[in-house]
């Protein structure tokens, strides 16, 4: 192993350390890392600074915008209190909180999207006697079948388009992953509402 291995394993360890112990916020976290590595030698000073500058970063910002956006227009609370009046046995509510994390993963953040419903969730598993558990999986697993459905639905696809651009000089657009990923999601919301 080289001194600049060993070296980037060592920051990396620290970096996973101060994520785990969550006394600092994870932006300065990865701010101390990566002044590490500048210190270190191992990223030239003038280059440390061009990962902001990425398409994928960019979007994933502009995600967590409108995810925000959503939020504070209380689109999400029409829908939430829609789930809430579901009644009709815990299958089908299983299944309509699951499609509606889904339909929002979407077009917004899916770890955004979980974060809205979670507190949702929680008081409809109070109300109906049951653990939040037996809720709470379906919602985090429908949040990730959700992102699979469109190009900003999770970072993953963004990272996927903007390397596809570089590469192959095309990027894919909003809906290219639509055909597949819808088909994945529906099957897995029913799943999840009927068989899981």
């Amino acid at each position: 192993m080289t001194f600049e291995q060993g070296y980037i394993f060592t920051v990396l360890a620290f970096t996973m350390g101060l994520f785990v112990l969550g006394r600092l916020r994870y932006d300065v976290i990865a701010l101390l890392a990566l002044f590490a590595v500048v210190v270190g030698g191992i990223i030239p000073v003038e280059r440390a600074f061009e990962g902001f500058g990425h398409p994928a970063l960019i979007t994933v910002a502009a995600v967590l915008v409108i995810s925000r956006s959503l939020q504070n227009s209380g689109i999400v609370g029409v829908f939430a209190r829609w789930v809430e009046r579901i009644d009709a046995g815990p299958s089908v509510q299983v299944a309509a909180i699951s499609a509606l994390v889904a339909v929002l993963s979407g077009f917004m953040n899916n770890v955004g999207a979980l974060a809205l419903l979670l507190p949702v969730v929680i008081q409809i598993a109070r109300r109906n006697n049951r653990a939040p558990g037996e809720l709470m999986m379906p919602l985090a697993f429908g949040s990730l079948l959700g992102g699979l459905t469109t190009m900003i639905g999770t970072p993953p696809n963004i990272i996927v388009a903007s390397f596809r651009e570089q590469s192959a000089g095309i990027p894919f657009s909003m809906f290219d992953f639509t055909p597949v990923g819808l088909l994945v999601a529906i099957g897995g919301i029913l799943f999840l509402g009927f068989f899981g």
